[in-house]
């Protein structure tokens, strides 16, 4: 007999969080679980990947940050789903999910914590505290979010520490390096610096443009590719330029092909406050791409400093462009780096290993 599993999560956007639930839903054994998937507000770019698997997807369409109307739709579509666990993803649905959970009364629930949340203010907490003591699991993806949410008052025990997974092959690249090149209206001698994300805060993307100005003194031939949008793009735009670094630095906005591009770097940068476990720095390590990144925590999860990449302090423009230059100088260096990285990421960090995780823990709480 199967058990019926609902996830729930805010939307099914182009988001690290969207995409692991996707991996998930999609490779849990069919003849185990009848696994359904509701979103909160609105489906996205990854819900194909559900749709094309058979794999139910429910809209609520909650419409405002408190929104009575979609709660009691989320209720409703649980009494009538009647799953045996339901697992909620990131804030929103953690606290909505649970609770209707909790009023629809389904006998387990799992939640995910997949960041370490500086942003979040002291009631956000205090729910995050309240919906915990209710809670059968919190599955986190790296010790440091553990780290966060015990030190918030959330205890260790409740937590359930399941690594993101990856697919081991790496997606072929449609490009060759010279038309990837010319795609991006860069020189044949490019040396390519690629940085991804949301274009806010967290990310530091200021730091990344200083850092590329640094770079620049000491090499006439190394370029940043910025790639991503959010609400700093143009206060970053305007920082490129006060720097008169635009012939260096180049925005590319949103992209769809980023798995053709990102083959062709030949340095990853990544420059986070704080980071859950990034999957664009498990997809660089996978794609034989060379790794500096902040020394926080997530990140030390993935990147042992000389080892499987670099790890730089904080806000230290400085160590990102010392690093490159390093490297860059040193293919003796380089290249094991690379190697190790690959293997270390294609070897612990499967999707499989990720999918049995889940199973064992939806095992466990469905036998109890």
């Amino acid at each position: 007999m199967t058990e019926r599993i609902v996830h729930i999560i805010p939307s099914l956007d182009q988001g690290g969080a969207e995409k692991q639930l996707v991996l998930l839903a999609t490779g849990l054994p069919r003849d185990q679980f009848d696994v359904h998937v509701c979103t909160l507000t609105r489906g996205g770019p990854r819900q194909a990947a559900l749709d094309e698997a058979g794999i139910p997807v429910h809209a609520i369409n909650k419409s405002w940050k408190v929104d009575p109307p979609a709660f009691l739709r989320l209720r409703s579509l649980l009494r009538r789903l009647q799953p045996r666990l339901v697992h909620t993803w990131i804030f929103a649905a953690n606290s909505y999910g649970r609770k209707a959970a909790l009023s629809a009364r389904v006998p387990r629930l799992v939640a995910g914590e997949r960041c370490v949340d500086y942003w979040k203010v002291w009631h956000e907490l205090a729910i995050d505290r309240h919906l915990a003591r209710h809670t059968d699991r919190i599955v986190a993806n790296s010790e440091g979010v553990v780290d966060f949410y015990v030190g918030h008052g959330i205890p260790r025990e409740k937590f359930e520490i399941i690594p993101n997974g990856i697919e081991s092959a790496c997606p072929s690249s449609k490009l060759d390096r010279r038309q990837m090149l010319a795609a991006c209206g860069l020189p044949a001698n490019a040396k390519i610096i690629g940085a991804i994300g949301r274009l806010w805060p967290q990310k530091r993307f200021k730091d990344l443009i200083w850092a590329a100005e640094l770079l620049k003194v000491v090499r006439d031939d190394t370029h940043l590719l910025i790639i991503g949008d959010g609400p700093q793009r143009d206060m970053l735009l305007r920082w490129r330029d006060h720097l008169d670094i635009a012939d260096r630095v180049h925005f590319l906005g949103h992209r769809d092909d980023v798995a053709d591009l990102l083959p062709h770097f030949d340095f990853f940068w990544l420059a986070s406050a704080y980071e859950g476990q990034s999957n664009a720095i498990m997809e660089a390590m996978r794609a034989g791409v060379p790794v500096i990144a902040t020394d926080i925590p997530g990140n030390r999860d993935l990147i042992q400093d000389g080892l499987t990449g670099c790890l730089v302090p904080l806000g230290d423009r400085a160590a990102f462009a010392r690093a490159t230059k390093v490297l860059l100088d040193s293919p003796e260096k380089r290249n094991p780096l690379i190697d190790t990285a690959r293997h270390c990421i294609c070897s612990e960090f499967t999707i499989e290993t990720m999918v049995q995780h889940h199973v064992r823990l939806y095992q466990q709480l469905l036998s109890d």
